[in-house]
């Protein structure tokens, strides 16, 4: 994940050091083991209880010594039981999940094939949109200028990429799978691009692989590897090149990602799976598997032509293994000097031009040494190590390839991408992703493709999206215009405006929108919490990882300035920590870690209110400048007031369930009704809404209705206090009945994981924050079709009297048109004529000032009569 300006002194924070240089451009010294991806990983996995993939991913990206380091980093933040976090093997499948189960009241009684199945069943109540009723629409990003990466240049970004594949038969279509955005597909090398999978039942996206035999059938991996394993759903096939597509099967993958698809090159029915789960032969092109390796499997290749003799190659977690029978079997491949305790990640490629010639490019474990080794004359050989390169979010980030046209050049993908020229026994390398001149792509490399017939032209998939070399990496191209992949953690809004939006990404920092689909890059880092001061919006506050926040007081643009509250050393604190602005008066912002810390001059000082006992933050909300809730990881909410001189010592409310606690809301009407959501799932009797309406004494279980998935925002309509929406982890649901029961509001809305949502309350439409599908909204009561009219006051002029009136509370947002209406009956003459001003009035509100003259002779009585055009 790129380093933003405040990085170093953001992880010397969360080691109690205290630092303050910025680090200079270019990529980073090495960081700690598993990188940002991996904490960031941690607490999604904890915040839904999904304790054994929690554990196997420990295992998986980091070695023995530092296991039990990030196992208490996971248990300080999130409600699983010690037991939960005990050592799986490190066998690197999910074989083992149901056996690491606790059998402790509060732990989850899940596995990676539930979680998915949960999806699966989910998806079946969306289904397709339906022309009835409001619709969502996608607001972008259509593409993110400026986006950052670890060389001189800035490059357009869109969000994280994790397989391509381009079609043999027509080196212009390209198809690309983003990591939980779905299957995309482009006709003329990624400058344009149009979804494809947005109704299936999961986006999260592995592999994708044409038929070489017949280009018109592809096959998608669903559940990406590197991170959205537990989402995996099976697989689907297009018969069309990549337009439409179907479930081919869901036996034996769900719960499982993937990591790479093979189809044999000259039998289109033999098919080879890499998953989380193993390593899988298909025989009847997909429709059954037979699982031949019970171990983690990162890639495969097959020597072509392919067929009943072709060498299949498989790079597993325990190592390299061959087989010569199509799979059926399967042997170890001696790598001279491979490390005793195994890979972090390995990956094959075999050369195309010289079957002969092949490459394993691997990481091992504590250190995550780089190992390549090339195979030449039917002997493996252990090449010198690539400089450079970066390895310790090899788990995340790993691929390799060969030059269709040279077996003596081959591309190893990390966090950066390096090309290795060999001539004779000299190896020439360089970085062709991270330069100090001339162009540069985003880092974190997941995927590498070769336009067939053309080996000058290769594509990359990273974080920040696809990019294009036509010169084997020495310049790039972005192919981000209309790929409509961004993973927003959060969004915040203002409320003076309907079109003003701001959101923290994955990996690609934070980004405003203006009302243009091309959304503006305001920040480096990882993008997380953020927030607006409703009474003076132009003061914006946006997060990095950690207890980070900045303030712009231009609307976002730049200077921003720190204002980090000032941790005890070694204080824990979340990946992303909660932020939140007053949602009401005032300057009271608040964000929580290990305590809750408050200021009430927008982050000029602040005061830390300690928990009771221990515990970290996972939610907040303060409903006025007084007042400030926060909702812990193991499902305690507290609450704070300010007594006139200073912040009260947290009082516990009621707990509702022993989970973590995904989003808090307090009814802008009734402070006593308070709801509180929980993305924890599995737990008998316990629910993952609920609503309080004596404020927090008692609470009651609002979950009928909603699918079994995380539940992780809630918004609530200020003109109906029964009606709520809720985002999940798989689309968004409404009640009108205060939670009684639920039903989906998805109409053309894709499955996406739904993080974050916002409710415009006087442009009346939802905002959801998706990863990675963008940012959505959708108008709750539909958009106005026909003027709504009215009379507003009543008046009288005397003759060739001229008044003022004025008329205060308008929202800003609303489009008003005025006008004066004679109600004294005057034949063939004029009557009056008015003029119309508007002020500011505040932030969000503005006031109409109307100017009647009476141009007539005698008394005129009138009206004064508005038109709404929109809301919006």
């Amino acid at each position: 994940m790129p380093r933003g300006p405040d990085d170093a002194a953001i992880e010397a924070q969360f080691a109690g050091e205290q630092v303050t240089t910025v680090e200079p451009e270019g990529e980073p010294p090495p960081r700690p083991e598993g990188g940002k991806p991996l904490l960031r990983l941690l607490e999604l996995l904890g915040s839904i209880g999904y304790a054994d993939a929690a554990a196997e991913a420990i295992d998986l990206a980091v070695g023995p010594e530092s296991r039990d380091e990030y196992r208490a980093r996971l248990e300080a933040y999130a409600a699983l039981p010690p037991a939960a976090l005990a050592d799986g093997g490190g066998g690197g499948s999910s074989s083992g999940a149901k056996a690491r189960k606790s059998a402790d009241e509060g732990a989850v009684a899940t596995s990676a094939e539930d979680l998915a199945q949960a999806h699966l069943d989910a998806a079946e109540q969306l289904g397709p949109p339906t022309p009835t009723g409001p619709q969502w629409q996608s607001l972008g990003p259509w593409t993110i200028p400026n986006g950052q990466t670890y060389g001189a240049s800035r490059v357009n970004v869109s969000g994280r990429i994790a397989a391509i594949a381009v079609d043999p038969s027509n080196p212009a279509h390209v198809l690309a799978g983003a990591a939980n955005g779905g299957v995309w597909e482009s006709f003329d090398r990624g400058g344009s691009w149009a979804p494809r999978t947005d109704y299936a039942a999961t986006l999260t996206v592995g592999a994708i692989a044409f038929d070489r035999t017949n280009p018109r059938t592809v096959y998608c991996g669903l559940g990406e590897g590197n991170w959205w394993f537990f989402l995996g759903a099976g697989i689907l096939r297009s018969s069309d090149g990549g337009a439409s597509w179907s479930t081919l099967c869901t036996a034996p993958f769900v719960g499982q990602g993937f990591y790479d698809l093979a189809v044999d090159p000259s039998d289109g029915t033999r098919l080879y799976a890499a998953t989380t789960g193993g390593l899988y032969v298909s025989s009847d092109g997909g429709v059954t598997w037979t699982q031949r390796r019970a171990v983690r499997t990162y890639s495969i290749q097959i020597t072509p032509p392919g067929g009943g003799g072709a060498e299949v190659l498989a790079a597993c977690a325990d190592g390299l293994w061959r087989s010569m029978n199509r799979g059926n079997n399967w042997n170890t491949v001696a790598l001279p000097g491979a490390p005793a305790n195994g890979f972090n990640r390995i990956a094959v490629a075999i050369a195309p031009s010289d079957p002969t010639v092949a490459y394993a490019w691997a990481a091992g474990q504590n250190p995550a040494t780089p190992y390549l080794w090339r195979r030449a004359g039917g002997n493996w050989t252990l090449q010198p190590t690539v400089p450079g390169v970066n390895t310790n979010q090899s788990w995340y980030d790993w691929f390799v390839g060969v030059s269709p046209d040279n077996a003596n050049q081959v591309y190893c993908g990390a966090i950066s991408v390096h090309r290795g020229d060999l001539a004779g026994t000299t190896w020439t390398w360089r970085d062709i992703a991270s330069k100090p001149s001339g162009d540069s792509i985003h880092p974190d490399s997941h995927a590498i493709a070769f336009e067939p017939g053309n080996a000058n032209t290769i594509y990359v998939g990273n974080d920040g999206g696809l990019f294009r070399s036509p010169d084997r990496g020495i310049t790039w191209q972005h192919c981000n215009n209309g790929l409509v992949i961004t993973e927003f953690e959060y969004i915040a809004q203002n409320y003076g405006s309907s079109r003003w939006l701001i959101g923290g990404t994955q990996d690609n920092g934070t980004e405003r929108w203006t009302g243009s689909q091309v959304w503006d890059h305001v920040a480096d880092g990882d993008g997380g919490d953020c927030g607006v001061n409703r009474t003076t919006p132009s003061t914006v506050f946006h997060t990095f990882f950690g207890m980070s926040p900045q303030v712009s007081t231009s609307s976002g643009d730049p200077p921003w300035a720190n204002i980090f509250p000032p941790l005890p050393p070694g204080e824990a604190q979340p990946f992303y920590p909660p932020f939140e602005c007053s949602s009401t008066n005032g300057d009271t912002i608040a964000i929580g870690g290990a305590a809750l810390y408050v200021s009430r001059n927008s982050g000029g000082a602040w005061t830390r209110v300690a928990f009771p006992s221990n515990g970290t933050a996972a939610a907040l909300y303060v409903p006025t400048a007084d007042v400030v809730y926060v909702g812990l990881f193991d499902g305690r909410i507290l609450r704070t007031t300010w007594d006139g001189a200073s912040w009260g010592a947290l009082t516990a409310l009621t707990t509702p369930r022993a989970a973590a606690v995904s989003d808090i809301v307090v009814d802008p009407n009734n402070a006593s009704r308070i709801w509180v959501t929980y993305g924890q799932l599995w737990i008998a009797g316990t629910g993952r809404v609920y609503r309080s309406d004596d404020a927090g004494t008692t609470w009651t279980d609002c979950t009928a209705g909603l699918p079994n998935v995380a539940i992780n925002a809630i918004e609530v309509d200020p003109w109906n206090g029964n009606r709520a929406w809720v985002g999940a982890a798989l689309g968004v649901y409404e009640t009108t009945n205060a939670g009684a029961s639920w039903a989906p509001f998805a109409a053309s809305l894709p499955n996406a994981w739904v993080g974050d949502l916002v409710f415009h309350p006087h442009a009346r439409v939802l905002r959801a924050g998706t990863r990675n599908r963008g940012v959505w909204q959708i108008p709750v009561d539909g958009w106005i079709t026909q003027p709504i009219c009215g009379r507003q006051w009543s008046g009288t002029l005397s003759p060739n009297q001229t008044q003022l009136w004025f008329t205060w509370g308008w929202p800003a947002t609303w489009h008003v048109f005025w006008t004066i209406m004679p109600t004294t009956p005057q034949v063939g003459v004029p009557a009056v004529t008015w003029n119309v001003q508007m002020e500011r009035a505040s932030a969000e509100y503005v006031t109409y000032w109307i100017t009647v003259q009476n141009v007539s002779g005698a008394n005129v009585n009138f009206d004064g009569r508005f038109c709404i055009l929109s809301r919006y």
